[in-house]
């Protein structure tokens, strides 16, 4: 395997990792900041407010993304198995 196949492997599963996290971790980014205006107006400043609802959101999140996220990985997966003999 040339160091540009490794490269390009290594490249190829960072960026499939990134594309199946932003979606939750934007929509835990967003109900934190949700969240965290509706403390500062009521001054309410109570740790576990934030956390629950954004684990249950992120739940909900992947929940609802998990057959996309199943196709992309199997997608790359039967890339990478098919590409093995041409690696060697």
């Amino acid at each position: 395997m040339s160091p540009d196949q490794a490269v390009e492997l290594a490249r190829s599963a960072v960026v499939l990792t990134l594309l199946l996290s932003v979606p939750i971790m934007g929509v835990a980014t967003l109900v934190g900041l949700l969240i965290s205006i509706a403390q500062a107006v009521t001054q309410i400043q109570d740790q576990t407010l934030s956390f629950v609802p954004k684990i249950i959101l992120m739940l909900v999140t992947t929940l609802l993304l998990l057959p996309w996220s199943i196709t992309l990985i199997v997608e790359y997966s039967e890339d990478l198995f098919h590409s093995i003999p041409g690696m060697f």
